[in-house]
């Protein structure tokens, strides 16, 4: 199993609950983005840097991983492809997407953008806090637990 994060929006709490699982474990995983950002000095952890452009970053996930990889993003239809490709897909708040509930998250993202398109302010998600970065520490644990058994 290999971990990729969908980095740009990725909270800097979230990529160090990572760092630190990667070394942990082991596992290797690979941040994707299209900015640069400094990563620790790891056997485990790579870094991709890609061009700026909407979802090149996404592109490059969906090229690069294969079944059974685990995906890190709040990015609901990237989530959706990750999952139809046979991956596993976790929020960075520690909701796990599943062939289950990933319908309904994209038809809300759907309703949402449409409401937003005609003008509806629908706020945006409650602030990250110290309960998303535990809830997330969790599952992953949980999930990397039963994979690697």
């Amino acid at each position: 199993m290999h971990i990729w994060v969908d980095a740009d929006a990725c909270p800097k709490a979230i990529k160090e609950i990572l760092y630190r699982t990667a070394g942990r474990v082991p596992v290797s995983m690979t941040l994707v983005a299209n900015r640069p950002f400094r990563i620790p000095i790891s056997e485990y952890i790579r870094f991709t840097l890609v061009s700026d452009g909407l979802d090149v970053a996404d592109h490059h996930i969906l090229r690069k991983m294969r079944s059974g990889d685990l995906v890190i993003t709040a990015d609901i239809p990237l989530a959706a492809a990750v999952i139809e490709k046979g991956g596993a897909a976790l929020n960075p708040r520690g909701r796990m997407y599943t062939e289950d509930n990933i319908g309904e998250q994209l038809s809300l993202r759907n309703f949402q953008t449409e409401l937003r398109g005609a003008g509806v302010t629908t706020g945006g998600p409650d602030p990250f806090s110290l309960k998303d970065r535990e809830q997330f520490a969790n599952v992953l644990n949980e999930y990397l637990r039963r994979s690697m058994d």
